[in-house]
């Protein structure tokens, strides 16, 4: 796997944005009125590793037109140092298009996190590649990394085709692929031989592939570890056996990850992860992190092993510094990371959570 020399773009994330509203102090939605609301989606996420450490970073989305929240969103990408390309869809009235509501509380100790999501009329789901030059977007402009994930490929029939053509697009002029199953049973729902088959296919021209044992079972149909048992340090050996099934099946792919969650309570995790580069694994053991709001910390751990790989590091530094990245955003009240700088990341791998004068 060779990331392209010269490109404009390090990273190019296709998605479907909206906004999360979260209660104050961890308090269930129920019993809240106020709320906090930010711009959301999965794979910005991913990529605001790379943007606030001043990667270059572009996002394909749709808009809903004159909509504030659009406006909003907008705003939050520019703030994020995240250029955008999109259509402006027409609302068509009060039960027409809109971007999604994400309503979530973050939990709190023995109480568990909710989140309710509400994507009726969502304008993602519209996502068409007429809308956009992909041979000026990969071809002129160039991307590093076309980060897909499988949130956006489950959508609707519309985005699967979308992701399908942009990832046939990227690999034609050398972009490397990154491919984040994220499996959803409310997506796939009477849709399982459809999206096993465009699933499938993406996983199959992809060079970097990243799932837990519930991705690559239901999306893949990859035999992994049973659910439940074992603690979560005792099941490494048998994540590895399934990330081995996975490359035989993908051998197209050179890059396989997992993370390696135990909940202790809604602010105690441990947290490790496993990577296979190659014929090499690294691994790290679940570590214990205190965890603020738990959401977007799988992305973290994403967009760090990403950047990593843009930097052109060592493959052990990939996994660290994933593992960090994602154990930086459970910290923030943001779904996503936002580093000051490399040496924030570091630090909290390296355990130094002294202050910095």
């Amino acid at each position: 796997m060779k990331i392209k020399s010269h490109y404009k773009y390090a990273m190019v994330v296709p998605t479907s944005m909206g906004v999360r509203i979260t209660p104050e102090n961890g308090q269930p939605v129920h019993c809240s009125d106020t709320f906090k609301m930010q711009a959301t989606s999965a794979e910005t996420n991913v990529a605001s590793i790379s943007s606030y450490l001043g990667l270059p970073v572009k996002v394909l989305t749709t808009f809903v037109k004159d909509s504030p929240i659009a406006q909003f969103i907008k705003s939050n990408l520019r703030n994020r140092h995240m250029d955008y390309e999109g259509v402006e869809v027409e609302q068509g009235g009060p039960w027409g298009y809109r971007h999604q509501f994400n309503i979530a509380d973050s939990g709190f100790g023995g109480r568990g996190p909710r989140v309710h999501n509400d994507r009726a009329g969502e304008v993602g789901r519209t996502l068409n590649t007429k809308d956009f030059d992909l041979q000026r977007i990969f071809g002129q402009e160039g991307a590093g990394i076309l980060h897909l994930s499988g949130l956006i490929a489950a959508l609707s029939p519309e985005t699967g085709n979308f992701c399908l053509e942009v990832a046939r697009a990227a690999k034609q002029h050398g972009t490397v692929i990154s491919f984040d199953l994220n499996y959803r049973a409310s997506f796939w729902k009477d849709r399982q031989k459809e999206l096993r088959n465009i699933f499938t296919e993406i996983a199959s021209v992809s060079d970097i592939l990243i799932g837990n044992e519930e991705d690559f079972q239901l999306c893949l149909g990859i035999e992994g570890p049973e659910a439940g048992g074992k603690e979560i340090a005792n099941k490494i050996e048998n994540f590895k056996e399934m990330i081995m099934r996975v490359k035989q099946t993908f051998p197209n792919a050179s890059v396989f990850a997992t993370t390696l969650r135990q909940v202790i309570s809604a602010n105690e995790h441990l947290w490790g992860a496993i990577m296979l580069v190659g014929d090499n694994w690294e691994v790290i053991e679940p570590r214990p992190i205190r965890v603020l709001d738990r959401i977007g910390g799988g992305d973290g751990f994403v967009g760090g092993m990403l950047y990593a790989i843009l930097k052109g590091w060592e493959p052990q530094k990939w996994i660290q510094f994933g593992w960090a990245s994602g154990a930086l955003a459970t910290t923030f009240l943001t779904d996503y990371a936002q580093p000051a700088d490399e040496e924030m990341i570091w630090s909290l791998w390296n355990g130094n959570a002294r202050v910095k004068r």
